[in-house]
């Protein structure tokens, strides 16, 4: 059975040959994006594993179902970037890993508190240049702030569990209260309750219909002055352009994203010798209370054991007639 892994790194082979196969499994890496440009890479391909950025729109999709695809699956537990009717439609199974390693999120998000609190990247940045003076690094204790968890599955308990650790108050919005959120004593309060009250805010909810721009002009409005805004969830979580203004006019304090709306043609690559084209991303990396990563706080050993392991898992599963992590249209 052959597998073609779009989208892939280094690390990627790495950690997938680092699993034992299933029998008869014929792996090939292809760090090439799937799109409509690429698609035919996949041709006689049993199994398509993509990434999250990997185009599976309804025209990529029946490419590969006339090309003899049967199964795509996805290194990744988000799949709003698949077309589900199309997939249901041309008769491909969609398989997902739902959960790998919710520390590894969690802690990333934890990280970029800390880094923006006390102006590691500033303060990094300055001592390597010679210049060892503190003006404006002063920071914040966490002890005692108010958090406000969007998202309570596993990534955001996980990360209530770490803040309560910090001594924090916990707020948090869930249509379904997690029962281990509710025993660090978090209270489970509107969204508009949890924005006005909290002085951070960390994004741990899936992107669908509802959640998309949960984030926009009026919400950061509600926010306190000053306040933290974190996103390790889905870059469409946040309508970015509102968040130039709430920087500038200093509603938003703090902001660290791993997660950008826009990101499909510009993570998991060096572009470093190459002028940057998006003109919202460019203006938000000029903000000294800004810290961008590249969609990296899923990357530790653990995680990337854990979903090349159940990535194999599915596909064996599924060529036994026994699919599971199935993703229903």
């Amino acid at each position: 059975m052959r597998v073609i892994l779009f989208s892939s790194q280094a690390y990627d082979r790495e950690s997938f040959l680092g699993e034992p196969l299933p029998p008869g499994l014929e792996l090939q890496f292809q760090p090439a994006r799937l799109n409509l440009d690429t698609v035919a890479l996949a041709e006689h391909h049993d199994v398509v594993c993509a990434f999250i950025n990997d185009d599976l729109s309804a025209p990529v999709l029946e490419q590969l179902a006339a090309g003899g695809t049967r199964l795509i699956a996805l290194r990744s537990a988000g799949y709003n970037h698949v077309d589900l009717p199309a997939a249901q439609r041309l008769g491909l199974t969609i398989v997902r890993v739902p959960a790998y390693s919710p520390h590894a999120v969690a802690e990333h998000a934890v990280a970029l508190i800390l880094a923006l609190n006390r102006r590691l990247h500033r303060a990094y940045n300055r001592t390597r240049d010679g210049d060892f003076s503190l003006h404006g690094l002063t920071g914040f204790d966490l002890v005692g702030k108010t958090v406000g968890v969007v998202g309570t599955g596993q990534i955001g308990a996980t990360f209530a569990k770490i803040m309560a650790g910090f001594g924090c108050r916990l707020l948090a919005y869930d249509p379904f209260p997690n029962p281990q959120v509710q025993a660090l004593s978090a209270d489970y309060v509107s969204l508009p309750e949890l924005l006005a009250q909290a002085q951070i805010i960390s994004l741990h909810c899936p992107l669908t219909a509802d959640s998309k721009h949960l984030i926009n002009a009026r919400s950061l409005a509600q926010m306190q002055p000053g306040a933290m805004l974190i996103n390790t969830g889905r870059g469409g979580l946040v309508e970015t352009p509102a968040l130039i203004e709430a920087l500038k006019d200093g509603q938003l304090g703090y902001l660290g994203l791993d997660v950008y709306e826009e990101e499909a043609q510009l993570f998991f690559e060096d572009r470093s010798d190459l002028p940057l084209q998006d003109d919202v991303l460019a203006r938000l990396l000029t903000f000294p209370n800004v810290i961008i990563t590249a969609h990296q706080a899923f990357l530790t050993r653990e995680a990337l054991a854990a979903i090349a392991g159940t990535t194999l898992s599915n596909i064996a599963a599924w060529a036994e007639g026994q699919t599971q992590n199935r993703v229903e249209g």
